[in-house]
């Protein structure tokens, strides 16, 4: 692809980078933002900064917040649940359905040897923690995660880990195909696997 600039080539390049966006939709992208006045596109660049500068992690739940205290904490919802994702985008996807209203963990991602993450990597041990703290008020953890070969090696990692708080494990039911990311899962179909989910054990993987 041929450009009419290297000032338009190298934004279309970072652009690109983006997941899902190719160079013709890069292309059309960068464009529009050079038709549009100087203070939309000063304002798009401020708010990507202040994303990468400003954005922190709950240090409870680990979810994306504005602060290491987010509401998780104070927020009314049922305490005796915890359901574990790997990142943010699949807790809001569960969130949506409406049928989920315990507390949330994030991992930050799934065990997998050949990227080089190993369960040090994820927030595992501060779940087992989380729940030890809770004196007992703890009774379930829901294992939320997508139903893929590094899903099902974390599930059964969390599940050896969590033996020890004596907490009830479950994962969600089998409605998510497999090989399929939770979040792109349609609302319905999540919000069934949620309602239906079923005990989990590590003896059975």
């Amino acid at each position: 692809m041929e450009f009419p600039s290297e000032l338009i080539e190298e934004a279309v390049k970072e652009i690109s980078k983006l997941p899902g966006i190719g160079k013709k939709t890069a292309l059309r992208l960068a464009l529009h933002l050079l038709k549009e006045n100087e203070a939309t596109t000063e304002s798009l660049s401020a708010s990507l900064v202040r994303l990468r500068q400003e954005t922190k992690y709950c240090d409870t739940c680990h979810v994306i917040s504005h602060t290491t205290d987010c509401t998780c904490r104070t927020i009314s919802r049922d305490l005796s649940l915890i359901c574990v994702v790997v990142d943010t985008p699949d807790l809001l996807a569960i969130r949506s359905t409406g049928q989920y209203q315990g507390m949330f963990h994030v991992l930050g991602g799934v065990i997998s040897p050949i990227e080089g993450i190993g369960p040090e990597d994820l927030q595992i041990d501060s779940l087992v923690e989380r729940i030890k703290d809770s004196n007992g008020e703890v009774k379930e953890v829901i294992l939320a995660l997508s139903a893929t070969m590094e899903g099902d090696t974390t599930c059964f990692y969390l599940s050896r880990k969590l033996e020890e708080t004596g907490v009830k494990i479950s994962t969600i039911a089998r409605g998510i195909p497999i090989g399929g990311e939770l979040e792109y899962a349609d609302e319905v179909t999540l919000a069934r696997s949620i309602v239906t989910r079923t005990s989990y054990s590590s003896e059975s993987n």
